[in-house]
């Protein structure tokens, strides 16, 4: 007996001991249980040495690449095409789309990257192509994605044409959906149908479309939202078995197979209350009574049926009862057969003998754990990359500038790998899009109004919100959604402008400057887009940075962690900004984050970037800063850390994994000192 602390233990465990039977030559073995997911997993670990078993109730037919590949197709129709179902099923071994399998994995590739990944597309092919044409892409480019749009287009039209009536018969449904699957299922030598069609699954799903096809006039039209899952529900039961190639001393029965059979070494696996024996299933028409009074069986006959071929699997010269003690992390109860098979025990004064290797070997489990324990462990130290000064970037933006002094890796990764982060594929809503669109509206609004505003700013600021948002974000419930927040960011940006249009001489909105740093060929060129600079009326500037999400603390601008803002100012010092009218100048009146998070309570409000030192004092402080940090990493014995200062280390990054940094520090390192 081997009692498991897991399912998976469990299945590893009659893996091993069904290996250990191949030692001995002629020698057969055999796992009976009624627990289909042991013998799926007993199945998965034999091929760890190449070991394809013979598994008496076959394999679901839901399961086979066939019909992983009809289910897939028929939910990405019934959903009109959405980013994830779409690529499920191009993403399958079967499709190609009338290519070779490499030039349709490109396609499909570059295909998501393009066009499927952020906020969903709208339905259907439409969508598709409005997408398309929203993302003005190089003609080349274009040119590719939109003939992978027309392909697509004339795969599914059949289906997505029939998709718009309220019922469909199932005969048409079915119809349309293999078109799209034998149209997606050629390659560049043969057409869909011998590709999908062939095979043991294949013949298998033939058959099964062949019989619903024949019963499908005897049902009633159904909507299509419910075609994929009726097909499941047909689907269910279904088994193929191989017609060669499993082992031929290795085996799994149910205990009905097991009943006629016999094997050298027999293990009873999944011995615990539930699974063996099953627990009897409700009758929700008949009362036990009612049963007994009709002449039926009653529903406990099946335990007793269970116990039988238990006693009957037991008489074996080799046997192992095997369970786990706990199941997706929930306590088991042993089978009643291995409760009673102590109290035996304990009457014939056998129990001390259970500790015995006779009744209880220690040595699989202790096998289980050390086949896969790795012969030696080491610790990871922190990624530490050196690159040549070559390679290291000699022009970044302010915001970059923060995120080399809190975390130097994600400019290794992003400036010299070139390691861009993917969107997520079919996004709900994005805080940056946001961010970008509000500061987008606000710009052209300063721009239409630089000197007065209008009586009915409000509704100006809140129509061209709607233009912008409109016709950047072609896509379902993003404006709805934000609209609400616009509309209170809006209402009080026009009040703090009233307020400060008396005091300011012109606005400049979102310009650009470039400070070059250095000499000769160590010169370092320091970029910005400034949200707004104000020119004051009593002389100087303000500097104004608006942030929809969270903003810096002054601690951290003080420290040097967020210098954004004092570095924009030093760059305004320096002239950074005369292209655009702004004069060099020593007086910078204020460093000004604009906080609009639009809720009910705080629609919008304005944050000081420091309490304790002047403006003029945080711009000259963030050029030695600055200067200090671009002769540290021109040292090439410099490394590019992973959040070297754990205290002020970003919340988030999108290299944090490349770092593998959940393998060599410890969360309670954000608590950190300097």
């Amino acid at each position: 007996r081997i009692d498991c602390p897991g399912a998976e233990e469990e299945a590893s465990v009659i893996a091993l001991l069904m290996r250990e039977v191949l030692e001995t030559p002629g020698k057969t073995a055999a796992l009976v249980t009624p627990d289909r997911t042991l013998a799926r997993r007993v199945s998965a670990a034999l091929k760890r040495w190449k070991l394809e078993i013979d598994d008496s109730a076959g394999r679901p037919l839901a399961a086979t690449p066939a019909g992983t590949f009809l289910r897939l197709g028929a939910l990405a129709l019934a959903e009109a095409l959405s980013p994830v179902s779409l690529l499920a099923v191009l993403k399958h071994p079967l499709a190609c789309g009338g290519k070779s399998g490499g030039a349709f994995k490109y396609a499909v590739r570059r295909f998501e990257r393009d066009l499927l990944r952020g906020p969903r597309p709208a339905p259907g092919i439409d969508g598709l192509e409005a997408t398309l044409t929203a993302a003005n892409f190089d003609p080349q480019i274009e040119k590719a994605h939109r003939k992978f749009i027309q392909d697509l287009a004339k795969w599914a039209a059949p289906f997505l044409n029939i998709s718009v009536q309220d019922k469909t018969p199932l005969r048409d449904l079915i119809r349309a959906h293999l078109y799209f699957l034998e149209g997606l299922a050629a390659d560049d030598q043969n057409p869909g149908a011998s590709r999908l069609w062939s095979g043991n699954d294949g013949d298998a799903i033939q058959s099964f479309i062949a019989e619903l096809l024949e019963i499908a006039p005897n049902l009633p039209p159904l909507p299509v939202a419910r075609y994929p899952a009726l097909l499941n529900a047909f689907l269910t039961g279904r088994v193929i078995r191989p017609l060669w190639g499993s082992h031929p001393r290795l085996f799994v029965w149910g205990p009905l197979e097991a009943r006629l059979q016999h094997a050298d070494r027999i293990i009873l696996g999944g011995l615990n209350e539930g699974t063996w024996p099953a627990e009897p299933m409700a009758d929700p028409w008949l009362s036990r009574p009612m049963r007994l009074r009709m002449g039926l069986p009653p529903a406990t006959r099946r335990i007793g049926q269970a116990a039988h071929d238990f006693a009957t699997a037991s008489h074996n010269p080799e046997i192992f009862f095997t369970r786990a003690t706990r199941v997706d992390g929930t306590p088991t109860v042993p089978s009643r057969w291995l409760l009673r098979l102590e109290s035996v025990l304990t009457a014939a004064q056998l129990k001390e003998q259970m500790q015995t290797p006779l009744l209880q070997d220690p040595r699989w489990l202790a096998w289980q754990v050390k086949i896969d324990t790795a012969k030696q462990t080491r610790h990871l130290t922190p990624p530490a990359p050196c690159p040549p000064i070559a390679a290291r970037p000699r022009r970044l933006s302010v915001t970059e500038i923060e995120t080399w002094r809190r975390d130097p890796y994600a400019i290794y990764a992003r400036r010299i790998l070139r390691l861009e982060k993917l969107d997520e594929l079919d996004a709900k809503l994005m805080a940056n899009t946001y961010g970008t669109l509000v500061h987008d509206i606000l710009d052209r609004f300063l721009h239409l109004y630089p000197d007065t505003l209008p009586a009915d700013a409000d509704a100006q600021l809140m129509k061209m919100g709607e233009n912008i948002f409109g016709s950047a974000t072609a896509r379902p419930h993003v404006w709805g959604f934000w609209r609400p927040r616009f509309q209170r960011i809006a209402r009080w940006f026009i009040a703090e402008e009233r307020n400060r249009r008396m005091d300011v001489k012109k606005i400049h909105s979102e310009i650009k400057g470039e400070l070059i740093l250095g000499s000769g060929d160590h010169t370092f060129t320091l970029s910005a887009k400034v949200d707004r600079i104000d020119e004051l009326v009593a002389g100087g500037l303000t500097i104004i940075d608006y942030k929809t999400g969270s903003y810096p603390k002054p601690p951290e601008v003080e420290a040097g962690f967020s210098p954004q803002l004092p570095l924009e100012a030093m760059m305004a010092m320096h002239g950074a900004f005369a292209a655009h009218g702004i004069p060099a100048t020593t007086q910078i009146a204020a460093l000004e984050y604009w906080h609009l998070p639009g809720n009910n309570a705080i629609p919008g409000s304005v944050k000081s970037a420091s309490k304790n030192k002047s403006p003029d004092l945080l711009a000259r402080e963030a050029l030695d800063g600055l200067t200090g940090l671009i002769a540290v990493f021109d040292d090439p014995t410099t490394p590019y850390l992973a959040r070297p200062y754990p205290k002020y280390a970003p919340d988030f990054s999108n290299y944090t994994h490349l770092s593998r940094m959940a393998e060599w520090s410890l969360e309670e390192d954000k608590g950190d000192d300097l």
